[in-house]
């Protein structure tokens, strides 16, 4: 057994010591948990592939080992060393987003990953938490000094970003990027010509997607209208919350998970509320609230305002795509085809998930005297 004192010089005892171990706790409990759901929701879905049994839960251990590993050495970092990656990511992940409509694989009438081997890249899942970080880091910049346009870069960027991801298209990275840039936008200290400019942008474009984009119609349409159009998996994925009740059928024992098509990705919720019931799921949506909670607090506390504004739009960047996920298996929202971060199977969500977190405990860790004089609470 491993044992870590505060005299401990070591790279794993200073991280041990200045991280937030209550908020690596939230995150080891979500990869248990989706390591347990992936053992419940995926065994069907690959035998209607025609793969083994346990093909995605092999994968999903295959994906994990490198995501973790991404997360704690990201988590190492200082927030300068933070913007360099993200620079990095960005610019990499950018060139990739470009190439994707010309390379990537199509499925289900989109091309959003590119085919390396056996595995699927994602570019859009990098591209957020790099773009984030650079856009606070503009926004922060003009804070510091309004001669530099910083508003305007990031605005830029913004567009570039979201042009490159409508080409896809892919609507529902679309509506998260732009929920976590606008939070965090505002919290920069937005002005209302800039929130009426930024508002009436974001309704034009809902507009003109529902108009020029028929699935997009489709989803809006079935979900204000259910009997309009297919909604099956909605359909089933209410059934398997009914099915659980307050405490679930037991691992293993859920029935009406064999018939969700996407049951070990974007609707993982439902398979723990057939399988383990309402109060897990509570206890889920908990572990998400808790995580998010903790880190704005972190943000509220930080003098540096490009580290407030990082951690206020990472975390509103993950804790909203929890909640997108979980409102559309409950059919609060129409269907987007996101993954509940670190529970859902998928490669590309993973590590991205992983780069996320990794640079939110970065920023959230203690420095300075800060380090040597206090506690996370």
């Amino acid at each position: 057994m491993i044992v870590l004192n505060r005299t401990d010089r070591s790279v794993l005892g200073q991280w041990w010591w200045t991280v937030d171990r209550w908020g690596v706790a939230a995150i080891v409990l979500l990869v248990a948990i989706g390591i347990l759901l992936s053992f419940a929701a995926s065994p069907g879905v690959a035998v209607k592939y025609d793969y083994p049994q346990f093909y995605f839960v092999y994968r999903n251990f295959l994906f994990l080992a490198p995501s973790l590993a991404i997360l704690f050495a990201v988590s190492l970092l200082t927030p300068r060393q933070v913007r360099r990656v993200a620079a990095l990511v960005f610019v990499l992940a950018f060139v990739l987003l470009v190439l994707t409509p010309f390379i990537g694989t199509e499925i289900k009438g989109a091309r959003r990953w590119i085919k390396i081997g056996s595995f699927s890249l994602q570019a859009s899942e990098f591209i957020k938490p790099a773009f984030i970080v650079l856009s606070a880091w503009m926004f922060s910049e003009q804070n510091r000094d309004q001669s530099i346009p910083g508003n305007t870069l990031a605005i830029l960027m913004f567009l570039s970003v979201v042009g490159l991801l409508v080409l896809q298209p892919d609507f529902g990275q679309i509506l998260l990027l732009s929920l976590a840039w606008s939070l965090m936008f505002f919290f920069s200290g937005l002005s209302l010509p800039w929130i009426a400019t930024l508002g009436s942008g974001a309704l034009s474009g809902v507009v003109a997607a529902y108009l020029y984009y028929p699935h997009v119609t489709s989803r809006i349409d079935r979900f204000i209208d259910p009997s309009s159009g297919d909604t099956y998996q909605v359909d089933r994925a209410m059934d398997a919350f009914q099915a659980g009740s307050l405490f679930g059928m037991g691992p293993g024992e859920g029935l009406v998970k064999r018939y969700i098509p996407d049951a070990h990705t974007d609707f993982v919720f439902a398979v723990a509320g057939e399988e383990f019931g309402l109060i897990a799921c509570l206890i889920l949506v908990g572990i998400f609230f808790f995580f998010v909670i903790r880190c704005l607090r972190r943000a509220v506390a930080e003098e540096d305002h490009f580290i407030q504004l990082t951690i206020a739009g990472l975390v509103s960047l993950f804790g909203l795509q929890a909640l997108i996920n979980m409102a559309v298996t409950l059919s609060l929202l129409p269907a987007k085809g996101m993954t509940l971060p670190f529970v859902s199977y998928g490669g590309s969500s993973l590590m991205a998930n992983s780069l996320t977190i990794g640079m939110l405990l970065a920023l959230t860790r203690r420095r300075g005297a800060t380090a040597r004089g206090h506690e996370f609470v």
